[in-house]
């Protein structure tokens, strides 16, 4: 399907690193997080009602929970946050801590219940050293793949059997057959190899036909790929560095998509906010982690 976007600038909230866009359908909120200021956000679709809160010890990804919690990746640990009193509630396990020069980066709740969330090297070389981890509903955190620089780019197909993860470094994205009973992984292969001119690839959503949806983070564009790697739409964005796309709304066709703000933008730029375009094919519905025992 071809199709144009218009993208709109939904809240001018100027964050360093705005991300993991995560649409709450039972309380029509959309929670994101500000990496650069520790900071986690909630706001209204419309866009009203927004509302921040600094969280100590960083906040880089979050997912939904069936408690009305939120999953919450800071820099070296997994938490439970309640935006209803807004404080952490809970750790759920730590991750890397012993490791000074990696963070915590995307993280997103899969259909096996559990949240995913990746590393990245936090340092000027950027080595391969960072990895992709499941931490389950009882706590248990696995690494199931290394070898990373900076994990992100999360994502699965709607029937949960394939499980789409990027490199923003590699820069890649690859596309893994996926159990969503057991959360094992098989089949590895590749998507897409990108650059910076194409848009090296930072956070991701999937549509219902099975599309990626990448953040062209390095060049100013959303691009979307078919399930076996064609490259089926690119689409300008406003400001430079979009950072993830995510599905909203009722039907699931608002598109919501953050943005970080580069060093030494103009002072009128409204890189850093929250854009919203209406989308012709919906989103993969939401999922959440399991926190009833916790």
């Amino acid at each position: 399907m071809s199709f144009d976007l218009t993208f709109e600038c939904l809240l001018e909230a100027r964050c360093d690193v705005a991300e993991s866009p995560v649409f709450d359908d039972r309380r029509n909120w959309l929670f994101f997080v500000d990496i650069g200021r520790s900071a986690l956000h909630r706001m209204e679709l419309s866009g009203a009602g927004h509302v921040a809160w600094t969280v100590e010890g960083g906040a880089c990804s979050i997912g939904l929970a069936h408690s009305g919690r939120l999953v919450l990746a800071q820099r070296d640990r997994v938490v439970l946050f309640d935006p209803d009193i807004g404080a952490i509630t809970g750790e759920i396990g730590a991750i890397e801590p012993d490791i000074a020069d990696t963070r915590l980066n995307d993280g997103k709740v899969g259909p096996d219940g559990a949240f995913w969330v990746g590393t990245m090297h936090d340092a000027g070389d950027r080595r391969p050293v960072a990895s992709l981890y499941r931490v389950s509903p009882d706590a248990t955190v696995e690494r199931k793949v290394e070898g990373v620089i900076c994990s992100n780019g999360l994502a699965w197909s709607g029937d949960g059997s394939l499980l789409y993860h990027s490199d923003s470094r590699g820069p890649w994205i690859d596309r893994w057959q996926f159990d969503p009973a057991t959360g094992a992984l098989s089949g590895r292969g590749r998507l897409a190899d990108l650059d910076e001119a194409s848009g090296r690839p930072d956070g991701a959503a999937i549509d219902v036909e099975g599309n990626y949806w990448s953040a062209g983070v390095s060049a100013g564009v959303i691009n979307r790929f078919s399930p076996e790697g064609r490259l089926v739409g690119t689409h300008r964005f406003p400001v430079p560095a979009p950072t993830m796309p995510c599905f909203a709304g009722p039907d699931l066709k608002t598109l919501l998509v953050t943005s970080l703000r580069p060093a030494g933008i103009g002072e009128e730029s409204r890189s850093g906010g929250i854009f919203v375009a209406r989308s012709p094919v919906a989103g993969v519905a939401i999922r959440r982690f399991d926190d009833r025992r916790l």
